[in-house]
């Protein structure tokens, strides 16, 4: 979507224990993702927090400006808006949805945001499969009103961030655009060179239709996009509400193409842009025009990213054993998270933990083994440094972060981000292999605490 278009489309485009644990009433879990059968989440979010508040930035990349520093003006594709990390056009609802709100000033100057992942190392390991989706209603505008409009949710190539001229032989996985306020969802690869190439550029080799039931503006739908490496030769497929609408595989492409395209990560990214090569050619005019309205924001409920093994950039560290229940799983060792960072530590032992942990992250621990006889004690070397009034939950859930927790514990302030307390926590009897979840618990959106490693004990 981002970079250069020409000026017609093809297509048609709970144990208390110690002095630092408190009282505190479990808040609800997160708001689950999906959990489609026989995949793995390595990334997700779903935009709970307090109304007006912007995204989580341990998760998201705000863009600003016009471009990438030393890229293409205008993003490479003429759109005319300026990117903000404001809260007039990046915020959260309060409802549990990110709204990304293009805005018209007095003088006729548009604003609107654009947001991308902090990680990019989205691809599936070798025999499996990757699945990037967001839950979306579009904005609810059309006709005259909506000429300029261009929402979008989209993948590209990792290699682009500090090169910015090496497009389109990186690719670009348009998983859902729109324009005009049509009833239409595009979904395009990108890829090769430009001008010309495999992927017709910079057309790119793309497919469209009308949204399920309601309209693409006026509902909700589910947009999907797989990379299937499972199959040979290997496919990517576009879905709208479970029902695929495109498809492209390997043997359409010369090798090189295809390597350049598929041997790396990705970033996901979510934005609006106003005006720019896509909208002026449906249209054939210049957008936005006078008619076009301001403030129509684009609704997002979640963004998830699963596979169907631990990939997606997260190996599990010892995939043929996993972890042992009862001896010391460093806490940096996960095998997936979301929202966290990793950093240096001056606990006992040296090393590293797991920091900036707030309400909504989550650590995964992939194949933990608890054996025959039950697990009933969950133990963690936290520490936090929050300030006061501020506590949350750690807790423990198996297989899913959805799954009701197994056992918790409350913390607060420990007298410092590197002041280090075990604290344990009973949970119900656990035999067997699981993945296991720490997942955090707040009341409030300020960090609450540090884990270095966790352990369990019969």
């Amino acid at each position: 979507m981002r970079l250069p278009r020409p000026a017609v489309l093809t297509a048609a485009l709970g144990l208390l224990a110690s002095t630092l644990v408190i009282g505190a009433t479990a808040a609800p879990a997160p708001a689950a993702l999906p959990n489609p059968a026989g995949w793995n989440l390595v990334f997700g979010d779903d935009f709970n927090g307090s109304a007006g508040t912007g995204v989580n930035r341990s998760n998201w990349i705000y863009d600003i400006g016009h471009g990438y520093p030393g890229g293409p003006g205008n993003w490479g594709t003429g759109e005319i808006e300026y990117m903000s990390d404001s809260t007039s056009n990046v915020s959260l609802d309060g409802a549990g949805n990110l709204r990304i709100t293009p805005i018209r000033d007095g003088a006729g100057n548009w604003t609107s945001g654009r947001i991308e992942t902090q990680r990019g190392d989205f691809q599936p390991a070798a025999g499996q499969k990757l699945r990037i989706e967001s839950r979306i209603q579009m904005p609810n505008v059309t006709g005259a009103e909506a000429l300029g409009y261009w929402p979008a949710f989209w993948a590209l190539g990792t290699p682009y961030r500090g090169n910015w001229w090496n497009w389109p032989a990186i690719g670009e996985f348009d998983i859902m655009e729109n324009v005009n306020g049509i009833n239409s969802v595009w979904g395009v690869l990108h890829c090769g060179v430009n001008p010309g190439g495999p992927c017709n550029e910079t057309t790119g080799i793309g497919a469209s239709r009308a949204c399920p039931g309601s309209s693409c503006q006026s509902a909700f739908h589910t947009y999907t996009f797989e990379w299937d490496k499972s199959v040979s030769p290997n496919q990517l497929r576009w879905y709208v509400d479970g029902q695929q609408f495109h498809s492209v595989n390997q043997s359409q492409f010369d090798a090189t193409t295809w390597t350049n395209m598929t041997n790396h990560g990705y970033f996901v990214i979510l934005n609006v842009a106003i005006g720019g090569a896509f909208p002026n050619a449906l249209c054939g005019c210049t957008s936005p025009s006078a008619s076009t309205v301001s403030g129509r924001p684009m609704v997002v409920d979640y963004v998830g990213v699963w596979t169907t093994g631990s990939g997606g950039g997260d190996p599990d560290p010892d995939p043929g054993t996993g972890f042992d229940a009862y001896g010391t799983i460093q806490a940096e060792s996960f095998s997936s998270q979301s929202g966290t960072i990793t950093e240096a530590t001056s606990d006992s032992g040296g090393g590293q933990n797991i920091g900036a942990i707030n309400n909504g992250n989550w650590l995964r621990f992939n194949g933990v083994r608890f054996g025959t006889s039950a697990a009933r004690q969950f133990i963690a070397r936290a520490s936090s440094g929050a300030g006061g009034g501020v506590s949350g939950l750690v807790e423990v859930r198996l297989d899913n972060p959805a799954n009701a927790p197994i056992g918790s514990f409350a913390i607060g302030n420990t007298g410092g981000w590197q002041s280090w307390r075990t604290i344990p926590a009973n949970i119900t009897g656990t035999t067997g292999t699981h993945d296991v979840y720490l997942t955090f618990t707040s009341g409030q959106p300020a960090d609450f605490v540090n884990v270095n490693w966790l352990s369990f004990a019969h």
